[in-house]
């Protein structure tokens, strides 16, 4: 046996890793107990829920109208629809779960407040949300 050999099994048995599984390492980016996430994280994860009708997301078209966070960690997003009549409302839920409460949670719990005064319009656009929509070919 060479000596690289030998030592091989002692390394092993060394090793901090040994014996580990997933189930034995922290939740990546998960609050830690007590904390309370800050708006700003809250509406950047808000930038991954996505509009379907028009792929751009939904702070960035201006349908977020305020967030607040309790103490207890529960997001609260005044929220609006280009149209009262939006027929993908439960696509947008399902989006906003995964970003807030999913595999890296940002908050324990989350709460849409549907709102409809005032009344959504392309001036509530942001100039990153016109951008992207020029890319797409509308003309704002």
């Amino acid at each position: 046996m060479t000596q690289d050999q030998q030592q091989a099994p002692e390394a092993a048995t060394t090793d901090p890793r040994a014996g580990r599984t997933a189930a034995d390492l922290p939740e990546p980016d998960a609050p830690a107990t007590g904390e309370v996430a800050k708006i700003e994280d809250v509406e950047e994860a808000m930038r991954d829920v996505v509009d379907p009708e028009l792929g751009i997301n939904v702070v960035d078209l201006g349908l977020v109208y305020g967030i607040r966070v309790s103490e207890s960690n529960v997001a609260t997003i005044d929220m609006t629809l280009t149209s009262a009549a939006c027929p993908l409302t439960d696509v947008i839920e399902d989006q906003t779960s995964s970003v807030l409460v999913g595999n890296a949670p940002v908050v324990s719990d989350y709460e849409i407040n549907w709102v409809w005064t005032p009344p959504w319009g392309p001036e509530k656009i942001t100039d990153e949300g016109r951008e992207q929509l020029r890319a797409l070919g509308f003309t704002v």
